[in-house]
């Protein structure tokens, strides 16, 4: 089943597949299959981020490469000026909410490599796929963020995100 596989996409016009962030300048595109090296190296930064370790180095890039391919998630990219490659990424799933009895959308990843930090490829990021999920009429996007990566949860909460009062619990079943 293709859940993001007819989200809309737009060019500067409207029609084609990417979007110029008005405020910065930054350019996202969706990610296909020309995009799975880029996306796999955003990728493993952002596993690094939260000191995940990857046994096998192709890991990352056969996970999004599946997703992609089954339409089970949107991966946006983010290209800032004056910054050379592919700084962003964001993954999102689409997810059922019972409270709300409708669909919500997981911004289960987003990462701004280093070199692209404090150009506004993050907010971009965020705020195109706060965009593309009410095109796409969602009742909400839910993310999660360490306790302390302040930084993320200054601009997640300055885009109108807010702290639930839910306590988040996971079992490891590997």
């Amino acid at each position: 089943m293709r859940m993001f596989g007819q989200v809309g996409t737009r060019d500067g016009d409207g029609a084609g597949g990417t979007v110029t962030d008005e405020g910065s300048g930054v350019v996202l595109r969706v990610a296909g299959e020309a995009d799975l090296d880029t996306a796999a190296e955003l990728f493993r930064g952002y596993l690094d981020f939260y000191e995940v370790t990857v046994q096998d180095a192709g890991a990352p890039r056969e996970f999004l490469a599946e997703r992609i391919a089954k339409g089970e998630s949107l991966v946006l990219l983010a290209d800032a000026p004056g910054v050379p490659g592919t700084v962003g990424f964001a993954q999102v799933y689409q997810a059922f909410s019972s409270l709300t009895l409708s669909t919500a959308w997981i911004l289960n990843d987003l990462y701004v490599a280093p070199a692209g930090r404090r150009t506004g490829a993050g907010r971009a990021l965020l705020r195109e796929v706060q965009r593309r999920a009410r095109e796409a009429g969602v009742a909400g996007v839910q993310l999660e963020t360490a306790y302390d990566n302040h930084v993320a949860q200054g601009l997640y909460e300055s885009e109108g995100f807010v702290r639930e009062e839910f306590h988040v619990y996971f079992h490891d079943l590997g």
